[in-house]
């Protein structure tokens, strides 16, 4: 398998783009930039080109290899919607997604406008596929304007990851959103993450009858302070009803 992963809500990562660069506060200690940089200019490794956006053809079939259903996070090392990325490529990963039926695959970007371009120019006239889960990124309450565009993308289950929560979200309106995540930054420098900000969100998820899944504390590392919140876990995933019914009103 391509990217096994101790990301605890997805099974497995796939990377046919590696490399980004930075577009708002969240991606100030970008862990794959911190470790891809660690590689740059050693000759014949993955990462010879650090954080370089690299297109990785070779990579598109991977899932299609893969036989035990899972679930997938794509581009854990990039965004797929970063305006270097051609809509062509885009299409090819699309493409192997729609064959993977038996898997589930979990796209997350900050270029929110622009997934909502794309799905509607590739969903005009056909349903959505249900296996491919569509959301954005959203670090503080200046990036809620990403949750709006994410109520507009064409999808089977939309979602966000409120990852790394850097500053307090405050109310938002989860109609249409399927699925919230929540996880405090990790690594050298990390912003600590106040529980006032956490709880905040995971009670309008519960108000607004909206799965939640709270990932961690973050700290030097990403297990450091664990995953209770307020003394429990929260390991909420979209539910299939939610799926179902939304394809069949995309149809």
């Amino acid at each position: 398998m391509a990217g096994s992963t101790a990301i605890e809500w997805t099974d497995a990562t796939w990377n046919p783009v590696t490399g980004c660069t930075k577009i708002s506060p969240g991606c100030q200690r970008c862990y794959a930039e911190r470790f891809s940089e660690r590689f740059r200019g050693v000759p014949g490794h993955p990462f010879e080109q650090g954080f370089d956006i690299v297109l990785r053809p070779e990579r598109l079939q991977q899932p299609l290899t893969w036989r035990a259903p899972r679930m997938v996070f794509v581009n854990s090392m990039s965004d797929l919607f970063h305006k270097d990325i051609p809509d062509g490529f885009v299409d090819q990963v699309f493409d192997t997604m729609e064959q993977a039926t038996w898997h589930t695959f979990q796209v997350l970007t900050k270029r929110s406008s622009r997934l909502v371009r794309y799905t509607r120019r590739r969903y005009a006239d056909r349903a959505p596929p249900g296996n491919v889960w569509l959301g954005a990124s959203v670090e503080d309450n200046q990036r809620k304007g990403r949750i709006a565009h994410v109520r507009n993308v064409i999808a089977a289950v939309r979602f966000l990851s409120v990852e790394p929560l850097i500053g307090p979200l405050g109310p938002v309106d989860l109609k249409a959103i399927d699925w919230v995540i929540v996880g405090g930054e990790s690594g050298p420098g990390f912003r600590p993450m106040d529980p006032a900000w956490a709880i905040e969100i995971r009670n309008q998820c519960v108000a607004q009858d909206v799965p939640f899944f709270f990932k961690q504390w973050g700290g030097l590392r990403p297990k450091s302070q664990g995953r209770l919140l307020e003394g429990r876990e929260w390991n909420q995933f979209p539910r299939l009803a939610a799926v179902n019914s939304r394809k069949l009103r995309s149809a």
